[in-house]
């Protein structure tokens, strides 16, 4: 797979061979298609504008600790925080992704060994999957950031499925992954093989926001993430608070139905052309 990004992005042997700076023979099996190592692949993220973690899941490579989300029991709390978050105000949701950035990373406490996808390393769908996992998600977790942030609607179970390689994926599926991975969409789809009959918009800022977020988010712990999750959940709570009363006259307020007010941000990219 590191072959076919280098193609994507235009760079021949020499061009990788002077921004890598290894032996020229190992950039050429790269580009032959073998795996590169693991010292290689830090060295060829940056070059191929991948993050480390992303190079090391799509060439197969078992993903080192220091590259793993710190505290696997935070991917509970992510889900509720990145939801609550897309629902507020543009300044509210600075405000708790400036939080999120300041806090300090943590010792870790454990070794990041998630269990799912089962296959390893898998095909192209488990790959994009197992990236999630490096976002700190499990599929009930991808479900409802998706769910939220893009078109994409779907259940944990089609998720488990995809990852399992019991469900394949759609150019939709593809386009949406890619926005909340915060890669280039084409580039995902000529990776998974998945023909893109249109080229893509631009990412939606509801994905890119929560990509974001969970990209910073991955190196805290649950104990440091659970009360920002509260604050966003007590913010969001608030806003609909006014927006019961605005609507309802003095009535009394009314809790949050849990769906990101009409108009908040918007929900993806290209219209809905893709399935």
């Amino acid at each position: 797979m590191p072959a076919n990004v280098a193609e994507r992005r235009r760079l021949g042997l020499r061009a990788l061979f002077e921004a890598v700076g290894v032996a020229e023979a190992e950039v050429r099996r790269v580009l032959d298609g073998a795996a590169p190592g693991p010292a290689v692949s830090r060295r060829l993220a940056p070059v191929l504008r991948l993050r480390e973690v992303d190079l090391f899941v799509l060439a197969g490579l078992e993903v080192p600790q220091d590259l793993a989300p710190l505290d696997i029991e935070a991917r509970g709390i992510l889900p509720g925080l990145v939801i609550d978050a897309i629902g507020l105000e543009p300044e509210r949701r600075r405000m708790l992704h400036e939080l999120v950035r300041s806090l300090p990373r943590e010792e870790r406490a454990a070794p990041f060994a998630p269990t799912w996808p089962a296959s390893f390393p898998g095909g192209p769908a488990a790959r994009i999957m197992r990236m999630f996992v490096y976002r700190n998600l499990h599929p009930l977790g991808i479900a409802k950031v998706l769910a939220r942030s893009t078109p994409s609607y779907l259940s944990a179970s089609t998720y488990a499925m995809v990852g399992n390689g019991r469900a394949g994926l759609t150019p939709r599926l593809v386009v949406d992954c890619a926005a909340v991975l915060g890669m280039d969409a084409g580039m995902l789809a000529a990776l998974a093989g998945v023909e893109l009959r249109e080229e893509p918009g631009a990412p939606g800022e509801a994905a890119v926001y929560a990509g974001s977020l969970l990209w910073d988010a991955r190196r805290l712990t649950a104990e440091q993430l659970r009360p920002i999750a509260d604050l966003a959940r007590s913010l969001r709570r608030e806003r609909a608070d006014r927006g019961a009363g605005t609507e309802g006259g003095a009535g009394p307020s009314r809790p949050s139905t849990g769906r990101i007010p009409p108009g908040a941000m918007s929900r993806g990219g290209a219209a809905g052309t893709y399935r």
